[in-house]
């Protein structure tokens, strides 16, 4: 595990998941990309990108704090500042 995180490598990784999951475009997912008003994400759209990020990066998300998630720069932002 890295000791810091570079913030454009997750960012990357989100974005890339995201497109595969959801059939989007990955040039049209940014950081104020909101996963429910842009993405169309469902619930479990939403669980399955969680598990993503646990599994990847050995980070735990709670419900609340997945919650508290609206857009992909705030996903990629958790991460970072949970890894580095």
């Amino acid at each position: 595990m890295p000791v810091s995180l570079d913030r454009d490598v997750v960012f990357e990784k989100v974005r890339s998941h995201l497109a595969d999951e959801l059939s989007v475009d990955a040039g049209s997912i940014s950081d104020a990309t909101h996963f429910r008003d842009d993405l169309d994400a469902d619930s479990l759209d939403l669980y399955e990108l969680v598990m993503e990020l646990e599994d990847t990066y050995g980070v735990t998300m709670s419900e609340q704090e997945a919650e508290g998630i609206v857009t992909v720069g705030q996903a990629v932002d958790f991460v970072v500042a949970r890894v580095s």
